[in-house]
């Protein structure tokens, strides 16, 4: 069978103050649940995108396999089968589930256990007949544990509007995040080094996928690598994090303006401002880290240090806000919902392969590089910007639309354009920081500091490629 669900997170004094108010008109049905997962040594499960548990309540056992969607944020739609079972002992001989495990060679074995207090509602909301479930309890793997606080909705019968109105009902009780971690892949990165920075992973994208596939696949994959970051913002402000989490949201918007042409919403214009404040909010502290590590003399190196504490102090203002909160919430929805186009050419556009949109996305922004990088030596600043905001497009766009292109041939073109992107967005994203730090010192009144006169060392120019090509770069040849 398959589940819709949305998943949000949520600290234990958030879990206890809801738990107080009880927004849900009602008593919970509470539970005392013991969840072990399995997998071989290899993590072949895993690998292939599958989880398995049993999870005991009271005297009784349920095994659970479920699909593992990498790319999914907040809204879950997955598949699942359930048997009941008499021992913590995995049983594969179930007919419908026989064929998942074909070619699993080693001993399944217990890698971590989920330990959890329940609370459980039936709400019904609007149209909509959801499952509410409160989880609190601790994830277990050998001699490592962390928390676990989570709310779920599952929606039992009607639209998935239902799902997020309760949410939005729950978020006005208690400040709540996008849940993009499953229970399953919290343990599994228990089993691991404590995460750090997350960069962007390849999407699951097929040839023959629509245009509207393809698009809401991208938009979640970018959207599960800006919360994973945040999360890891939450214990660390190493300058790597914050800037995979700028980097999702780059992708985003990229994503969003490669793709305006598609939609007739009035949601999809605001998520796109949204996003721009968000990523915006995040700037000062991104320069920040840049000028530290190319700042010269001690004195202008720790006054930037303690300028860094204030600008991450507005980042995690910003991150922690009801508006970006609602954002997280919005944006799932919006994905969820699918409700986009109305008329029939943008639902023709939406439903035409994927392969197609790609392309013209690659021959428009190809276009707009070329044209820009004509002059590049003897661009003022704004004009080197544009070029660079062209250039991270068409860079986002290939990575994204990698998958649909699979020949060796192909593959090989790709990696080598998408090689010479990267020297291209390095050399003006140096150029960009040259033009931007005098402003950004003068803004923290350091500009008469030790050190901020010559800062930054002038960078030799020099070509960005090799070799300039007119024609737009085919990935399929």
């Amino acid at each position: 069978m398959q589940e819709t669900e949305l998943k949000l997170e949520f600290s234990r004094a958030g879990a206890a103050s809801l738990l107080k108010k009880n927004p849900f008109e009602s008593a919970p049905t509470i539970l005392a649940q013991k969840s072990i997962y399995f997998d071989t040594p290899e993590r072949e499960l895993f690998n292939r995108g599958m989880s398995l548990r049993i999870r005991q309540s009271g005297n009784q056992r349920v095994q659970t396999v479920k699909s593992l969607d990498g790319n999914a944020a907040g809204s879950y739609v997955r598949e699942e089968w359930e048997q009941p079972v008499v021992a913590d002992t995995p049983v594969l001989d179930d007919r419908q589930i026989g064929a998942l495990f074909d070619g699993v060679d080693a001993e399944l074995a217990p890698q971590f256990e989920v330990h959890v207090k329940r609370h459980l509602w039936n709400v019904t909301e609007g149209a909509g007949s959801v499952e509410v479930v409160v989880d609190v309890g601790n994830i277990v793997a050998a001699d490592r544990e962390a928390p676990l606080c989570e709310i779920e909705f599952e929606s039992k019968a009607g639209p998935p509007a239902a799902l997020f109105a309760l949410a939005r009902q729950v978020n006005r009780t208690t400040p709540v995040h996008l849940g993009v971690l499953s229970k399953a892949e919290r343990g599994y990165r228990l089993l691991g080094p404590v995460p750090g920075a997350v960069k962007a992973s390849a999407i699951a994208l097929s040839p023959e996928m629509s245009t509207a596939a393809a698009f809401e696949r991208i938009f979640a994959a970018c959207l599960k690598q800006f919360r994973l970051n945040e999360i890891a913002l939450d214990w660390s402000t190493d300058a790597d994090v914050l800037h995979q989490a700028r980097v999702a949201l780059r992708r985003l918007r990229a994503l969003l303006s490669i793709s305006k042409s598609l939609f007739q919403d009035s949601r999809f214009d605001q998520l796109r401002e949204e996003f721009r404040w968000l990523a915006g909010e995040t700037g000062d502290a991104r320069n920040i880290d840049v000028m530290i590590d190319r700042a010269r003399g001690d004195e202008l190196s720790d006054e930037l240090h303690k300028a860094r504490n204030d600008a991450y102090g507005v980042v995690e203002a910003a991150f922690s806000s009801v508006r970006a909160r609602s954002l997280m919430l919005d944006a799932a929805e919006w994905i969820c919902a699918k409700d986009w186009r109305s008329d029939r050419k943008g639902k023709a556009l939406l439903e035409a392969p994927a392969k197609d949109f790609a392309s013209r996305v690659f021959d428009k922004f190809w276009k707009k590089v070329a044209k820009g990088g004509k002059k590049r030596l003897d661009a003022d600043d704004e004009s080197r910007h544009k070029l660079r905001i062209a250039a991270k497009k068409l860079r986002y766009s290939a990575e994204f639309f990698a998958p649909l292109y699979h020949s060796k041939r192909e593959a090989r073109h790709h990696r080598r354009f998408i090689t010479a992107m990267e020297k291209l967005q390095d050399q003006l994203g140096n150029l960009n920081d040259i033009a931007t730090a005098p402003e950004m010192l003068a803004a923290l009144g350091l500009s008469t500091v030790s050190g901020a006169r010559n800062f930054p060392v002038p960078m030799r120019r020099r070509s960005f490629c090799t070799k300039r090509r007119r024609r737009t770069p085919n990935l399929s040849t």
